[in-house]
């Protein structure tokens, strides 16, 4: 929210464009932050005493480094992801320098790596990249072989950035985005967010409100009996475990849930959407946030469908969170009906 309370305070407007509605030729980008969402080790807080902090924003300094490089404006922005501050931080570039936010993106849910989207799938090129950190020290990434290599050198430049960078990446015209993201997604998320808010007057029911909007199912209620995690390699690792009589879940999480078990047995993976709600509150409840004793409900929502292709769980499913299996849908039931 700090993002969007940035914008209104500079009063600036957002809009959302239809990518039919841009030039073939309109230059997007493609901005983030990547990182751990959980706080520094200390052991790693005294490499960083002593240096200088931006008095900007670093995803604002990476986008006019990037517009310097290539000597061009760019007049859009595409969120890289659905939710954490990333599709926030796609309207806050866009709104604070005149731009417009693509109704789009290349993931369709929260991921946390680059390659876990349909730039990657369809092979197009993320270089030139641009990162910039707090202290104010910007990096220009060229000829990088991939999104692969981009996610490693950038999550290294992370590591060494206090676990936290901003980095713009996929500067291409709309001609060549157009095919390889999921149009009127921000869209759908806003109508998920205004179930949700709308919701949260009557917690008690919100769970069952949001599986009926997504098509998605409730696999377990109760109460959070252990929160661990550790910030590990520009990652928040940890798991969450949540009782009710004799039932234990377990959901482990790589900055986002991927694999929730049902006393030992994996019963829901990515690429489908492991979420955990407060239900006296209705607040989602975010990783590594969650307290002991806390009432939750455990909801999934089905998978984007590049994720379920070979190449997509290839990149995006079991295998990637560590399970030697095929991917088997937990809610697969309601999505068919």
């Amino acid at each position: 929210f700090d993002l969007l309370d940035r914008i209104e305070a500079a009063g600036h407007p957002m809009h959302l464009a239809a990518l039919d509605d841009l030039p073939e030729e309109a230059l997007l980008c493609t901005p983030y932050l990547l990182g751990a969402i959980s706080e520094t080790p200390a052991a790693e807080k005294p490499l960083y005493a002593g240096l200088p902090q931006a008095d900007t924003h670093p995803i604002l300094i990476a986008f006019d480094r990037l517009q310097a490089y290539l000597g061009q404006d760019i007049v859009g922005t595409i969120a890289c992801e659905l939710g954490g501050s990333n599709t926030a931080v796609a309207f806050y570039v866009a709104a604070m320098n005149g731009g417009v936010v693509v109704d789009a993106d290349p993931a369709g849910r929260a991921v946390p790596e680059i390659t876990h989207s349909s730039y990657y799938l369809a092979g197009l090129p993320a270089a030139p990249v641009v990162a910039a950190n707090a202290f104010g020290e910007v990096m220009v990434l060229e000829n990088l072989q991939d999104d692969q290599r981009a996610e490693t050198v950038v999550r290294a430049l992370c590591h060494v950035s206090s676990n936290d960078i901003a980095a713009i990446d996929h500067a291409l015209p709309t001609h060549m985005i157009r095919d390889a993201i999921m149009p009127g997604t921000l869209s759908k998320a806003m109508a998920m967010g205004a179930l949700w808010r709308h919701g949260k007057s009557d917690p008690a029911t919100l769970a069952d409100k949001i599986v009926e909007h997504g098509r998605g199912k409730v696999i377990f209620e109760g109460r959070v009996t252990d929160s661990a995690w550790r910030t590990e390699a520009g990652f928040t690792l940890g798991s969450l475990s949540i009782e009710a009589k004799r039932d234990t879940l377990k959901i482990d999480f790589k900055n986002e849930n991927m694999v929730a078990w049902l006393n030992g047995e994996p019963i829901a993976t990515i690429p489908e959407i492991i979420t955990v709600l407060d239900r006296h509150s209705g607040a989602v409840v975010t990783n590594p946030n969650a307290t002991v004793d806390q009432q939750v409900s455990v909801i999934v929502l089905p998978a984007p469908e590049i994720f379920l292709t070979e190449t997509g769980l290839a990149a995006f499913g079991p295998d990637y969170a560590g399970l030697d299996r095929a991917f088997q849908s937990a809610v697969s039931a309601t999505v068919e009906s």
